[in-house]
Order: structure tokens, then sequence, then C-alpha cells
């Protein structure tokens, strides 16, 4: 009798344990034997790339006469415009007779098309002076801020160019703004920012760059908005592994059972569009989709590839790379709202998330409390950047990260903080450090504090 999907996971997962940087012949040979067995036992695998490629063709409702009173005849600059959603944008921008349209990249894409009658500038946003030197020169009414290090395990491996990138770009795109008067950014965010406090660099990265932006929101010299994206299959990490691992090499999964969101480009520009179009000044908005249909399973999505491609290449179940988190805050999400509301906001989010079925997407008002976090501490970091090796950012990043939660908690009801305690409490003796460190923080601003768990029980994982 032929084995099932489970028994066949189950001796791939003997033969060769999580956690290996190179496998041996013997291993090899036997996960390749066990991964054409899982091929055969899961034949309609296939249809979930289908289901992967259909999502690059979907699209959100964008109000098209508001959209046209909202950006004809003005000068708008994009960051990031040579990228695959950054050029996506550009031409939806253009169907709306914008006076002056430019695109601000540090490197240029060449698999992404160029823009007729779009201008194309060379600058990094990690350098002040040339963001400054670029809004001087193009003086634009309107800012969309995409250029971002999207890849989260690059993010392990390059800390300080991330750091730069996506926090310290996202300071001297802010202080651009304000400095020449721009009315209204709009910026890309991504989901996983969905998380109070990660150690992961990407994560905490994007994090404190909604701070930046909900810090400039609050100033109220500009309107402020963002967009949170998932994982875009246009331009898919993942589907880009899969394939050069079919052509040659071993199939790296995490997890049998991981499962990840997805949407195209097309929706992610559409929903920079209707974010900047509700902006609200005095507070940062933060836009994501309503219904992201069901996620995507990696297995299927790795069998499914290797079918397709005929490759004889074995999975292996390496365990979460850096940059990945494996288990999330136990308080992270309610079972109370999770499935009405976009899975790209979390419990402490979604109290005060409004629905606009029209469009097709949710939005709330992100708060830090200012008091909460030290004025040095991005001086500090933007210092970090520029010593020797990756650990003084990772440390200066991580010590900022500890303040934003603490700033988010302090801006939050008290029932909301409550709820996500109940939530997280039955998991108090699997938790880690970190989460038994968030669980204290929110009961303390809860007002429901209780002594701190010591000992065997808390591990850090």
């Amino acid at each position: 009798m032929a084995a099932s999907v489970p028994e066949i996971i189950r001796a791939m997962r003997e033969v060769a344990p999580p956690g290996r940087r190179e496998l041996g012949d013997r291993e090899l040979r036997e996960l390749g034997s066990l991964t054409a067995a899982l091929l055969a036992a899961r034949p309609d695998a296939a249809r979930e790339i289908l289901r992967f490629d259909e999502i690059s063709r979907r699209g959100v409702r964008v109000p098209a006469d508001a959209l046209g009173i909202w950006l004809a005849g003005k000068t708008i600059l994009v960051t990031g415009g040579t990228g695959c959603i950054g050029s996506t944008l550009l031409a939806k921008i253009a169907q709306f007779q914008p006076a002056r349209l430019v695109s601000v990249s540090r490197g240029d894409n060449s698999r992404w098309r160029r823009l007729e009658g779009a201008e194309y500038r060379h600058a990094d946003v990690a350098v002040q002076g040339d963001v400054a030197t670029v809004f001087a020169s193009v003086r634009p009414d309107l800012v969309f801020h995409v250029a971002a290090q999207r890849d989260p395990g690059l993010a392990e491996r390059m800390v300080q160019r991330t750091v730069s990138t996506n926090v310290i770009g996202t300071r001297n795109v802010v202080s651009a703004c304000e400095e020449f008067g721009v009315a209204e950014l709009v910026s890309a965010s991504t989901g996983k920012a969905l998380r109070p406090y990660s150690r992961e660099v990407y994560t905490a990265s994007k994090r404190a760059a909604e701070w930046l932006l909900a810090s400039a929101a609050a100033r109220g010299r500009m309107t402020v908005s963002a967009s949170r994206f998932t994982h875009v299959v246009d331009n898919s990490i993942v589907a880009g592994r899969l394939h050069s691992w079919a052509r040659d090499g071993v199939v790296r999964l995490h997890d049998p059972d991981t499962l990840f969101y997805a949407q195209s480009a097309r929706e992610s520009a559409q929903l920079m569009l209707c974010a900047g179009l509700r902006a609200q000044r005095g507070v940062l908005r933060v836009s994501a989709i309503s219904n992201l249909d069901w996620p995507v399973s990696l297995l299927d999505l790795a069998i499914g590839t290797l079918l397709a491609a005929g490759s004889a290449s074995p999975i292996y179940f390496s365990g979460h790379d850096p940059g990945y988190e494996s288990v999330p805050f136990p308080g992270l999400y309610d079972p109370a709202t999770a499935g009405e509301i976009s899975p790209l906001l979390s419990a402490f989010e979604a109290a005060s998330a409004t629905a606009e079925p029209e469009l097709g997407i949710d939005s709330f008002g992100l708060r830090f409390e200012p008091g909460q976090v030290s004025d040095a501490g991005l001086a500090e970091l933007e210092r970090a950047c520029g010593a020797e090796g990756p650990e003084p950012s990772r440390a200066g990043l991580d010590e900022l990260s500890w303040q934003l939660f603490d700033a988010a908690l302090a801006a939050l009801p008290r029932p909301v903080l409550s709820r996500a305690a109940a939530l997280a409490q039955p998991h108090t003796e699997d938790m880690s450090c970190d989460h038994s460190r968030m669980l204290a923080g929110i009961r303390r601003h809860a007002g429901t504090a209780q002594p701190e768990m010591a000992g065997p029980g808390v591990q850090n994982r």
C-alpha cells in the first residue's frame, strides 16, 4: 500500500532533520526517493501554481473620477519607481494626466519596463543629500515612497543596508517632504509590520518606518498614509527560489504546513492610490486589502513547480531561516475578529479598523505615544549603520523596537490590551523570552501587571 502524504513527510524529516546547512549523499538520495513519492501522492498540487499565477491578474476597485480630480496636473515623485510595484504605480498614475511624473531609484532594474513620458533620476534614499537634491529640483506636490529592501532573509545578512534603506531612507524622504512643502505622502509598508515587536531585521525596520510616518502625520504639515502589502506574486522571492532549485539544487522549505498570503503588483499600486485618496490630516491611516483569498500552500507550490519542470530535485524541510518568524505572539490575532478584516491587521489594530467595502480595503489610524521613544534613538541607529560589522545596527534597531513597542501600547485603549493579554495567557509556559517580555508589557499598559515568570519554563527560541 502506498504511503500517505503525512507518512512521507514524517519519513523525510527523520532522514534529514531541520537545521542542516549541508546534506550528505545518502540523505540526498533518500530525500530524492521520498520526494518522488510525495509528488506521486499529490498530483493535484499543480493547481496551486495556477492559483498562484492567477493572483497576478487580481485588482481592487478604484474610484477613477476621484483619482482624476486628485492626481491631474500635479507633479508626482515616486521613489523606487524602477521596481515591480513602483513601475506598476507609475503606469497607473500616468492614466490620470499628472503634469510631471518622476521616478527616483538607487538602481536601474531592466526587468520592469520604463514608462514613456516619465522622468528617471538616480539617487539613494539612504543618502540625505541625494534626496534633498532631487526634491529641490523636482519640487513635487505628491510623493509615493516605495523604495525599500524587501527580502527578509537578505535583511538578516545585510543589516546595515536594510536599516539604512528602510529606516533612514524613510526618515530622509519624510524630512525632504517637510522641507520642500510636499502636501501629501503615501508610503508602502508590509503586513509583517502588524507585529508590535519583532527581533527580525526586515520586520523591525518596516515597523520603525511606520513610526516615522505616524510621527510625520501627527506633526500635521502634510497628510500621510501607508499601505501594507503581503507577498507580491509578480516579483515573488519564493517562486524565484523554487524555480532555481528545480533547475539544480535542493528545495528548502521552512515547514510542510507553511501558508502565506499573496497579492498582485496591480493590487498593490491600486491600494496605494486608494490609501492616498483616503488620507486624513493629523493621523497615519494604514490600509490593507480586506480579502486576500485563501493563503498559498508553500508545499503545494513547491510540488507543483517540480511537477511542471519535470525536476528530480529533493525537498528538504530545513526549518525557519533567520528573518522568518516560526511562532507568532499568541495574542496577535483575535478569533472574534479574524476573518472579518484584513489578515494584515493585528488584534491591536482591529478595534479601530474601518471597512470600505466599495474599495475592498480596511484601514486604521496608527498612533505612537511620543514620550515613550528616545529622541536620540534614531540618531544612534544612524551612527550604528556606519560602524564596522552588523551587530551595532542590529542592537540599535532592537533597542528602538522595544521603545516603539511601549509607545504603541501606550496609545491603545486598555480593553484592547486586556483582551490581548487574556488571549496570550494560556500560552505563558511555552513562550519565548521575547514573547514573555511582550506579554509583561501588555499587562503593564493594561493595568493588569502580574509578577514576571522565570525559570526553565521560559525558553529563548
